[in-house]
């Protein structure tokens, strides 16, 4: 659908009945997310708060939250975008269907930005004025949630060598200066790090502007992983069948159709304490220095409106964002590293933390034990592929008899029936992950492994729970799938080996220590949540009868050690 506006999309899903109105006075601190959690947990409807304490706009969350919602709003152009980003990612389809490949090759005018005068209808506001939106108690004050962050390249400036992405603005709070300074949280890897890196080698402040609202695909824009050299702007022109228009004031650019404008600099090596935050992974990013963004102006339409969501333990409504990205993509990333036949980045267990992938195993089709080589090429190529880089924790096995990569479940029966633990573990330490990860040494800093599996079934794996004896501080076994154990304690890891050692495991091909053995098994989405975001691979895996030869660590049995650190951050709490 062609939205000039978001007030037109907000109308659209009202008469769709997927839009409810909350006429009543909504307090922005902490009410108003308490009320978008719950509805989103029923999978409930787009939420307009139309009376919102101590601000004049309304404000709008949860129109992503469920796929089919995202995709009416898109329903349009969502086939077109699909198959622009197949040509884009593999050009030789063209060939295959040229009439098709130039109906979508013309929709392409949409790409294209569009330079209008600066918009009448905005009027200059302060920071003040927007809705304060605080959703955990433990924030450091109000956030953008649902910012599209832009900024160009002060070696090579231009509207189609721009970034739009949606990193984290702090609005109030710690020591900015009100109406005059906020925060910007972004993580190492994105494009605006970049652009700031070569901005401070210039001793140049970085232009930035931060647009709120506006048609839903730019939103959805500021999100997209996109092949490289694919502007978001182009994407988000495409998406919305309507160009991206932006204009120029002051040295900045102004997207015409947003609701809310913030313009500002970024002044080299100038920093100040941003968080703590509620985060994706389902705890707070702790208080750390960022770069601070100098007010310059900030602007509103008239009957602007305020978009914003919740970030938590997932699902939330930003994991409908990683399903409408899967809708459009398809098999893009698969497409892009070769042998790779699937990969799922675990929402449950905060995306970036977990990758399960599938891959072809072709380098040693005489060898009978499939020793895993070509998945180790592959899943190094995952590891430096965007987003995805970020992963701690890669599990790989090849395609043959291959699970559903996103039936966890069954992934993970399927491949602790096939690895070999003396052969298949594979570390990274001292590297970089996730900035929102506090499960590391240190912010940005952490461990990766990559665990590859190949073959035959190797063994049975038990569905009962094995009948053991546990030292002193240690209790409460239970199986969370087959072969799977958990166990809780506070003891010693070594107490907890030395003991185990000595019974017979059979059956079991993995054991995971936490501290709250009910609790984790009580699904399997608590499992993969608890192991994968408290676990840094290098510190926390240990084994029965560990062996270390030439650097590589095997074992019998691996132990993940997921209780809660000092260092960890606070988990969140409602």
């Amino acid at each position: 659908m062609a939205y000039r506006t978001l007030q037109q999309c907000i109308s659209d899903l009202e008469k769709k009945g997927e839009l409810i109105r909350i006429l009543e006075q909504v307090n922005p601190d902490l009410e108003m997310a308490s009320i978008h959690l719950d509805e989103f947990k029923k999978g409930g409807k787009a939420i307009l708060f139309e009376n919102v304490k101590g601000s004049k706009y309304k404000v709008v969350s949860n129109m992503f939250g469920t796929l089919d919602r995202s995709k009416f709003m898109f329903r349009d152009n969502l086939e077109i975008v699909k198959k622009l980003i197949n040509l884009k990612t593999n050009p030789i389809s063209a060939l295959k269907n040229p009439a098709d490949a130039l109906f979508t090759a013309l929709n392409g005018i949409y790409a294209l930005p569009k330079k209008v005068r600066f918009p009448r209808k905005f009027k200059e506001i302060q920071i003040k004025d927007l809705p304060q939106v605080k959703c955990w108690k433990e924030d450091g004050g109000a956030f953008i949630t649902l910012p599209q962050v832009y900024s160009e390249d002060v070696e090579n400036p231009g509207i189609m060598n721009s970034n739009l992405g949606m990193y984290r603005v702090q609005l109030s709070g710690n020591d900015y200066i009100p109406n005059k300074e906020v925060g910007m949280h972004y993580q190492i890897h994105r494009g605006i790090g970049i652009h700031q890196k070569k901005a401070n080698e210039e001793g140049e402040s970085l232009k930035v502007s931060v647009f709120v609202g506006g048609p839903p695909s730019h939103t959805f824009a500021a999100v997209m992983p996109l092949p490289e050299g694919m502007s978001e702007l182009s994407f988000a022109g495409v998406l919305g069948k309507r160009r991206f228009r932006y204009s120029k004031k002051d040295g900045y650019t102004i997207s015409s159709d947003a609701d809310f404008v913030i313009c500002g600099e970024i002044h080299p090596n100038v920093k100040k304490p941003e968080g703590p935050f509620g985060d994706h992974l389902g705890y707070y990013s702790l208080k750390h220095d960022f770069p601070v963004l100098k007010i310059h102006k900030v602007y509103a339409k008239e009957n602007a409106i305020w978009p914003f969501t919740v970030v938590g333990r997932p699902p939330q409504e930003d994991s409908q964002f990683g399903a409408l990205i899967h809708e459009i993509s398809g098999k893009a990333i698969e497409k892009e590293i070769p042998g790779l036949k699937a990969v799922n980045a675990v929402d449950a267990a905060g995306v970036h933390p977990l990758l399960l992938a599938v891959g072809s195993e072709r380098y040693t089709p005489y060898n009978p034990t499939k020793q895993p080589q070509e998945l180790l090429t592959i899943a190094n190529h995952i590891l430096g592929t965007g987003q995805m880089s970020l992963a701690k924790y890669v599990f790989i096995c090849d395609e043959e008899n291959s699970p559903d990569v996103n039936n966890e479940k069954e992934y993970f029966t399927h491949f602790l029936e096939r690895v070999n633990w003396k052969r298949d573990l594979h570390f990274q330490t001292k590297t970089t992950i996730d900035t929102l990860d506090y499960s590391g040494d240190g912010l940005n800093e952490g461990s990766k492994v990559v665990i590859a599996a190949a073959g035959k079934v190797k063994r049975t794996l038990t569905e009962i729970e094995p009948n053991i004896e546990l030292p002193i501080g240690f209790s409460n076994p239970q199986l969370v799938s087959n072969g799977n154990l958990v166990v809780e304690g506070k003891g010693e890891m070594k107490d907890l080996i030395y003991s185990l050692e000595k019974q017979s495991l059979e059956g079991i091909a993995l054991i995971t220590l936490v501290d709250d053995t009910t609790f984790t098994t009580e699904n399997f989405t608590n499992w993969l949540w608890l192991t994968f975001t408290r676990s840094n691979p290098a510190n926390d895996i240990y084994g029965l009868n560990a062996e270390h030869s030439n650097k590589h660590f095997s074992c019998s049995i691996p132990v993940i050690d997921a209780r809660i650190k000092e260092h960890h951050a606070p988990v969140l709490e409602r």
